[in-house]
This record gives structure tokens, sequence and C-alpha cells, in this order.
């Protein structure tokens, strides 16, 4: 078989996006018990200025209005109690002696991203970069929600958020949180890859510029199971 031309390509992964869509049962009909919002990577050195990567994904966190945007899927789904995850990005030192790193790997490590300076003592988490954005404590902190191990690379294969789920028989997920294209997007796939129906929130994500949200959400459009804004994701939890 000759491969594809690049138009060719192109025009197949807009029918699959198209058709995959359309094929679905209908997404949108949430059955709030089996149903959590899971927001990933919701700390400092992404939303606050002078995180380390704030730098990198600001402009579209601005212009999608994320950090507003996480925020009013936290409320909503506070207000009818539907269960809420948090995946959070730790380093500690431990970690500073990994031997094999990706490029974007390495500059995490180098810029001192998600550092925390103990497994066992956390006096100098709070308010550093890898702790949690101060507006959003009020829910991560409310003893409902489910923080769970921190993952290390980008997916949540290695830290305890599968088992989390199905213990509390999740089987539907609204995600959103960051990166869009690296931990977001893969959270999506390793949900997938784990028989959960995954919606994406698609502006409440945030990427390292605007190549990078469009690339993440092409991806999303191929393997969720619908993507939807913050305004449809509030009107589906709300009673």
């Amino acid at each position: 078989m000759k491969p594809l031309s690049r138009l060719a390509a192109l025009a197949l992964g807009f029918t699959l996006t198209a058709t995959v869509l359309a094929d679905q049962p209908d997404p949108l009909v949430l059955d709030h018990t089996s149903t959590a919002l899971l927001i990933t990577d919701p700390q400092n050195d992404f939303l606050k200025e002078g995180g380390a990567a704030y730098g990198l994904v600001k402009d579209n966190l601005n212009r999608l209005g994320t950090i507003d945007n996480i925020a009013s899927l936290f409320q909503a789904a506070k207000e009818v109690e539907l269960p809420v995850f948090v995946s959070p990005h730790w380093y500690f030192p431990h970690d500073d002696h990994w031997k094999d790193r990706g490029a974007l790997q390495q500059t995490i490590n180098d810029i001192g991203m998600f550092k925390r300076t103990s497994v066992t003592d956390g006096s100098e988490f709070n308010g550093s970069g890898a702790d949690f954005y101060e507006p959003y404590k009020k829910y991560i902190y409310d003893g409902k929600t489910v923080i769970s191990s921190p993952h290390k690379v980008y997916g949540p294969e290695s830290n305890d958020l599968v088992l989390q789920l199905r213990k509390r028989g999740i089987q539907t997920v609204l995600l959103g949180g960051m990166a869009a294209n690296l931990c977001t997007d893969s959270h999506l796939r390793e949900l997938v890859e784990n028989g959960f129906r995954v919606v994406m929130i698609k502006d409440a994500v945030g990427a390292p510029g605007e190549a990078a949200y469009q690339a993440a959400l092409t991806n999303y459009g191929m393997i969720a199971n619908a993507v939807i804004s913050t305004t449809e994701a509030v009107e589906l939890i709300s009673p």
C-alpha cells in the first residue's frame, strides 16, 4: 500500500474526527453517581504569576479564561457533591537522580518545576511552585477531594489515580487541567485505555502556545467521548 499524501492524511484525520464524534452515544447525559471531575496539575508553577512555567502558558490561559473556568468547575462539582479528583505533579530529591530523561523532562528538572524538598516533610511546600494554586485550595482541601499520588512523567500510569477512580465506582470523567497537550492529554489517553468514558473540557486547560493547544484539541476530538466548554460542563454538573 502506498503511503498517504499529506492532503489525504489530513482529510482522513478530519473524517475520522467527525465520524468518531457523530457515532458516539449521547455523551452529554451524565450519571452523577458514577461521574467525577478530574483536574491535572492545578499548581502554582503553571497558574501563578512567577511560576516556573507560567510564562510559557499565560497567553493561552488568558485567552481561554482557564483559571476562572477551572474554579467554576470546582465550584459546580462541590455544590452538588460530585466527586472531585486532583492528579498533581511532584518531584522529590530522589527524582533528581534519574539517568534518562526526554528533552522536556530535562527542562522541567533544570528549572526546578514541581520540586518538593521531602516526601515526608511538607514545611517548604506551602506557597511553593509545587503547591496548589491558592484560590483552588478551598475546594481541594475540603476533606472530600481525592488527591492522588503524584504522576511523574505525563500520564497517570505511575500514580494511583485509576485505582482511586475504580474504588469510588467512577465510570465517566470530566477532565481539565494542565498542560493541555502533555499531562492532560496523557491522562485522557490512559483513562480511555482503562475503559473510562472521558469528556474533555476544552477551555479548562492551558498549553505552551497556540500551536500546542490546537494539537491537543485535535487529539481530544479523536480520542475523547466528547469535547465541551466549561459552560456546557457546568450545566451538565448542576441540577
